[in-house]
């Protein structure tokens, strides 16, 4: 190795431990000694499509057209205003999140099902009233099958848009069949399971979502005032600009965002290069992701 070589790898493993404390936490070592090497019988492995879609990079700009998408509930998103903390402690939001996605899809079947049962317990006591004063419970079957398909609308859009090896039609449908498994035991019904069933279901809650005050309030805070210093707002654009190039044009202009699709084609080739970037820096720490085999 020469030291221009060593000189790359030390900055790779500097950015891919500072990217995962941000999404996992200071502790992500420690969680991912948990989520990646508890032994132990798992639902998914690396060949699913499940594993694949969830273990890219692409989740980043996924992950950031999801809260947009899911914003224009206005059941999810009064929920997620009234009860999330997503201003006062954003970060610690995203790792519970990430931390979740990461223990039902990585960990165990036993560590999994348990992370759904705090899940559940969770949802049973966040209640209240949207802006118009309609009742809503997270533990609502719709409002979480709501939850969940744009989840796994955006997702899988954003690999197949900057994935380095895109999902073929069929293992696009067996990635929305796995990802259902979870939804339905968090107590989602009717979950789409394959991509043609995820469209319809996107299409059906059209009537449903608008963009409240909360949503846009939430979109500029996500957007153009991310709890980030300076210095690191540049590569977050790179990033927020590769999800809100994947959103529909019909939910870009509810959210009033101003991205023509003209506009919206070079927001995605930024979102390639963010994409690529933290995939780079994340492969600086892959010796942490692997499974124990079982024993």
């Amino acid at each position: 190795m020469t030291v221009i070589d060593g000189i790359g790898r030390a900055a790779q493993r500097r950015l891919g431990h500072a990217l995962r404390a941000r999404v996992a936490g200071d502790d992500a070592s420690e969680r991912a000694a948990v989520i990646w090497g508890r032994p132990g019988e798992r639902w998914f492995t690396p060949a699913d499509p499940v594993w694949r879609v969830h273990a890219d990079a692409a989740m980043f700009p996924g992950g950031v057209a999801a809260l947009l998408l899911q914003s224009l509930h206005p059941s999810a998103m009064a929920g997620v205003a009234g009860h999330s903390g997503y201003r006062g402690d954003p970060w610690g939001r995203l790792q519970r999140t990430s931390g979740f996605l990461a223990t039902t899809t990585f960990g165990t079947i036993e560590d999994a099902e348990a992370a759904i049962a705090r899940v559940r317990g969770i949802h049973e006591r966040v209640r209240g009233k949207d802006d118009e004063g309609v009742p809503y419970r997270a533990s609502d079957p719709d409002l979480l099958r709501w939850v969940h398909v744009a989840e796994a609308w955006s997702f899988l859009t954003a690999y197949q848009r900057y994935a380095a090896d895109p999902l073929m039609p069929a293992e696009s449908d067996r990635y929305v069949e796995q990802a259902a498994r979870v939804a339905r035991l968090l107590g989602a019904t009717d979950v789409p399971t394959d991509v043609a069933g995820l469209l319809a279901a996107l299409e059906g809650y059209r009537p449903v979502l608008r963009a409240t005050s909360a949503a846009q309030d939430a979109a500029r805070f996500l957007l153009l005032d991310p709890p980030l210093p300076w210095t690191a707002r540049p590569g977050y654009g790179l990033i927020a600009s590769g999800g809100v190039a994947i959103l529909p044009g019909w939910v870009r202009r509810e959210l009033r965002l101003p991205v023509s699709d003209t506009v919206a084609g070079a927001a995605g080739l930024l979102g390639l290069v963010g994409t690529r970037t933290v995939r780079w820096a994340m492969a600086g720490v892959a010796e942490e992701r692997q499974v124990t085999p079982r024993r």
